[in-house]
């Protein structure tokens, strides 16, 4: 991180934004019936609703811990009927969400076409954490003038290609994007930092992004010839409310944990319907876009849920001395019956394990673990009882008694360079794990002897028979998969996944200074946007971020050419001071460009995600934003 991180305000990806701004078209109510049929209050008239289900997600950024209160959530049709589709204020986290979106309501809603409305944010106890040298430093969030903000109402728009149209007996998707690296200009320096914000958030009835979608609730029923079972929707950590109830599928091989027994498929149905309704779950799964049903690969119930009947606490081992264990990047969740209920962010928490400790893996469900397998950069969900903690005033500690507990081992993704690959074997340079930096990792111990503990300099992948084809040394490498037993490396890290970057998402991001430029790119066609590496008013911002790696635009030897990707959906964002012009037709986007850059308009900043070919120097987008000053 650098020491000012600035850029990621200014550009992007927009359709929430905190000046009122058009960009619907003019719609008709879809659906049988007019709206005044469909009452969600009243359950005579149910049938005539429709459920818009909510879910909240976050783009890749440099937080930590992202905590605010969300007040409330309206959607507007293009006559201005509006409804209100989050019933009270909830917690959230959006740091949490890179890799995930969590459902947040099913809301019954008249039917219609919805093409805006207006998020609340309250920063009143907001809880911020950035990276500063590998530590947690709390950060204070201001407007761009500097000062703290509390209650914000933010605008949705949505493209007039993708609005939401909701009809009776019908679910549609509604998910909301919080970019927080493209909505804070971050300063480190001082204490606390400050992170000053544009806030961001892309609505999408059709999202670009498809992420795995996590479900809580409390158990409302089961069918097991069906397999299926229904939910009252709990979003986050909340504990009641009535933010809609939900339907989710089993299959065969769905993985449950049920009060901390191990079921698959049909078995794991039956032991929930035996924990009975008001039980609570978690699952995780894929929502299908074309009917949105929902099928999870894990449900967790019971005992089983973090802060159900024990204290959790979720984050990555940075260090392993006997059975403690330390644990870093931590979200520390106090179970359901404390007096103080919040969960909180605290960046180490000291753990203790036990022979008695149930170890459980993600995706091996079949498969014995013990303690022995906790090693250094595993990411784990550790239930047990927070009662032993000591706050000593010199040196801050928190405890967590595992012994009689549980540790669920997650999926823990590395990232790094290349350094050489062998059959069933690559040799690399560790950067990070799960995004932290890979130097706060103690590896003592991680090998049977000092000189095979793990070396990040040479952090050795167990590829087996994965795809290595496309790495290349000295490019960069993400591999998903789990670090090898403690004091048991060589290999490191037992790869699942292996990610080349030429086919894994990069970021671009660019500005041009606050004055802007009048001529950003060299061309402006169809074929793509031929941007000016050249241009002598880029300022510090112009990277694009390929997993671990900067690429500085500015040292390329050619410009950079952006060009849409051929297949699935796409969006793009053109915002001035007073206006969101959203579109997911790439002709379109560049007409209203090249319209608008007429020699007085200027272009402050670009954000885009995609995949990038550096031999071709081509980025190739799917979503990408360009925020203008007009004179």
């Amino acid at each position: 991180m650098t020491t000012t991180q600035t850029g990621r305000a200014c550009g992007l990806l927009c359709a929430l934004i905190l000046a009122a701004c058009g960009g619907g078209s003019t719609t008709t109510n879809a659906g049988a019936g007019p709206a005044a049929e469909c009452d969600p209050a009243n359950s005579a008239t149910a049938d005539a609703c429709g459920t818009v289900l909510v879910s909240f997600t976050d783009a890749d950024g440099d937080f930590l811990d992202y905590t605010v209160d969300v007040l409330s959530l309206t959607l507007e049709t293009a006559n201005g009927r509006s409804v209100q589709v989050l019933p009270q204020t909830t917690r959230v986290n959006f740091a949490d969400y890179v890799d995930v979106a969590e459902l947040v309501s099913a809301a019954s809603v008249p039917p219609g076409t919805y093409v805006s409305g207006t998020i609340r944010l309250d920063y009143s106890n907001a809880e911020v954490f950035v990276e500063a040298d590998g530590q947690a430093k709390e950060a204070i969030v201001t407007d761009t003038a500097g000062n703290p903000l509390t209650q914000i109402d933010l605008r949705i728009v949505l493209s007039d290609r993708d609005q939401l149209v909701v009809t009776r007996l019908r679910s549609q998707l509604l998910q909301l994007d919080f970019d927080l690296a493209a909505s804070h200009t971050v300063d480190i320096v001082p204490t606390p930092a400050t992170a000053a914000a544009e806030p961001f958030i892309v609505a999408e009835a059709s999202p670009v992004d498809e992420k795995d979608l996590r479900v809580r609730g409390l158990l409302a029923d089961v069918d097991e010839s069906a397999m299926h079972y229904s939910v009252e929707v709990r979003p986050f950590y909340d504990r009641d409310g009535d933010f809609g109830d939900f339907t989710i599928g089993v299959a065969d091989d769905t993985t449950f944990y049920v009060d901390g027994t191990m079921y698959v498929g049909a078995d794991g149905l039956a032991a929930l319907a035996m924990a009975g309704a008001g039980t609570p779950t978690v699952a995780k799964g894929m929502l299908a876009v074309a009917d949105r049903s929902f099928t999870a690969d894990l449900v967790l119930a019971g005992s089983s849920v973090p802060g159900a009947d024990l204290d959790a606490v979720v984050g990555n081992i940075i260090s392993r001395d006997g059975n403690t264990l330390t644990i870093r990047g931590a979200s520390v969740v106090p179970r359901w019956d404390a007096s103080d209920w919040h969960v909180h962010f605290h960046d180490d928490v000291v753990v203790e394990v036990g022979p008695d400790t149930k170890v459980f893996m993600d995706g091996d469900p079949q498969a014995q673990h013990d303690i022995g397998d906790l090693s250094i950069g595993q990411r784990v969900t550790v239930l047990g009882d927070r009662s032993a903690t000591t706050m000593d005033p010199a040196a801050p500690v928190i405890r967590f008694d595992a012994t009689e507990g549980a540790v669920r081992m997650h999926v823990t993704q590395i990232a790094g360079v290349v350094n050489s690959i062998l059959p069933g074997q690559a040799d690399i340079t560790l950067y990070s794990v799960d995004r932290r930096q890979a130097g706060i990792f103690d590896f003592t111990g991680t090998g049977p002897s000092p000189d095979l503990d793990a070396d990040p300099e040479h952090y050795e992948v167990l590829t087996s028979d994965l795809d290595t084809t496309k790495l290349a040394v000295g490019q960069p490498i993400s591999v998903r998969g789990f670090p090898t037993a403690f004091g048991m490396a060589p290999p490191d890290f037992s790869g699942r996944a292996v990610i080349d970057y030429s086919d894994e998402r990069s970021v671009l991001g660019v500005g041009w200074g606050s004055e802007g430029t009048i001529a950003p790119f060299l061309s402006i066609g169809s074929d793509g946007l031929v941007l000016d590496n050249s241009n002598g008013d880029i300022d510090a911002r112009h990277f694009i971020k390929q997993g671990p790696v900067l690429v500085d635009l500015t040292a390329l030897d050619s410009d950079t050419t952006i060009v849409p990707r051929a297949t699935d959906r796409m969006l793009f964002a053109i915002r001035t001071a007073d206006s969101l012009r959203l579109y997911s037709n790439w002709d379109d986007f560049v007409a209203d460009l090249t319209t608008s850059l007429n020699g007085a308009t200027t272009a402050r900043s670009m954000y885009a995600y995609g995949r990038y070919d550096a031999g071709a120097n081509t980025f190739t987008a799917y979503k990408l934003g360009v925020i203008l000053l007009e004179p």
